[in-house]
């Protein structure tokens, strides 16, 4: 799926927000997440994943076509983890039902 595809998709279910408000939404949506990841941060989307970023050390690499031994510079490569919800959803196991969160209510004595 395209930008432009998820953009028409998110517009078709929302038919009270303009195509232009929803294309707005998504491209805020996309630039905050490069700009956490620029800064070194996470983010994560509950049941959908986890984006980030590993450092790579440099190191001595390979050409392979000559053989020759080259070096690699340090850098910066975006990782992302799947969240459980999602990996479930691609596998097609069932769901379980969220369990209730909070407090025990003491009982009365």
């Amino acid at each position: 799926m395209t930008k432009s595809e998820l953009v028409q998709s998110i517009a078709e279910k929302n038919p009270h927000l303009l195509h232009r408000d929803v294309e707005k939404i998504v491209t805020t949506i996309f630039e905050e997440v490069a700009n956490a990841l620029s800064r070194g941060h996470r983010v994560e989307l509950r049941g959908f994943g986890v984006f980030g970023v590993k450092k790579r050390n440099p190191r001595q690499g390979r050409n392979p076509r000559t053989g020759d031994s080259v070096s690699v510079d340090a850098k910066a490569v975006p990782f992302f983890k799947i969240g459980k919800t999602l990996h479930m959803l691609l596998n097609g196991e069932e769901l379980a039902p969220a369990k209730p969160r909070g407090r025990k209510k003491a009982e009365a004595a």
